[in-house]
């Protein structure tokens, strides 16, 4: 057959790969409803609350701070990650999603902190609505991060075992989509809930 008369097809079939995509975005898309509600209940209730507190009065801006450029980094890192194994580096992103697990861990840390830190100043979950919403936002938030890190460092015992390769690193990407995810709510949550 003349190979100016071959006819592309209009688009790519799905593919066991694209499901895979599919099913994340499609848990991402529902999850980020949640933390959209979750954004709007603390909206309401600081707007129609008159004694709700200046944020930046309670808590640790500086050290919010440096946890959100931890995660920003975990993402070049998630980022580094998918790019080595795509050149077919399996070394290489087992390197930078074990980078990724660190920073993760970190940032887990620093949360831990905070929350012991705020407690033992008399924060209390129940004591008044900016502290429930604050360590219900914060804490789901923290959820997410624990099994973003679990996840990654599962992905990272498989890469490390050869599992990706250049033709096959599509769980990578898949994974990198959640951890993006999981950092861009973070900034969200870090300028509405410590910085306005």
């Amino acid at each position: 057959m003349n190979d100016a008369l071959a006819i592309e097809p209009a688009e790519t079939p799905l593919t066991p790969e694209s499901w895979g995509k599919l099913g994340m975005w499609i848990f991402l898309v529902g999850d980020a409803m949640s933390f959209g509600g979750l954004l709007a209940a603390y909206a309401a209730y600081r707007s129609s609350s008159p004694d709700w507190p200046l944020p930046s009065s309670k808590l640790g801006i500086g050290l919010t701070a440096v946890m959100t450029f931890i995660l920003i980094c975990s993402s070049v890192s998630m980022v580094k990650g998918l790019s080595a194994i795509k050149r077919g580096d399996q070394k290489g992103l087992v390197r930078w999603l074990a980078l990724t697990v660190i920073f993760g861990t970190f940032f887990l840390g620093c949360q831990a902190y905070e929350w012991t830190h705020l407690f033992e100043h008399g924060a209390q979950y129940t004591g008044h609505l900016f502290w429930t919403t604050f360590f219900t936002l914060t804490g789901f938030h923290g959820m997410h991060v624990t099994g973003g890190v679990i996840y990654l460092a599962v992905m990272a015992v498989l890469g490390a075992r050869g599992k990706f390769t250049q033709a096959n690193h599509n769980p990578i990407e898949i994974a990198g989509l959640y951890w993006h995810f999981v950092d861009l709510v973070w900034i969200l949550i870090f300028t509405f809930v410590y910085l306005i």
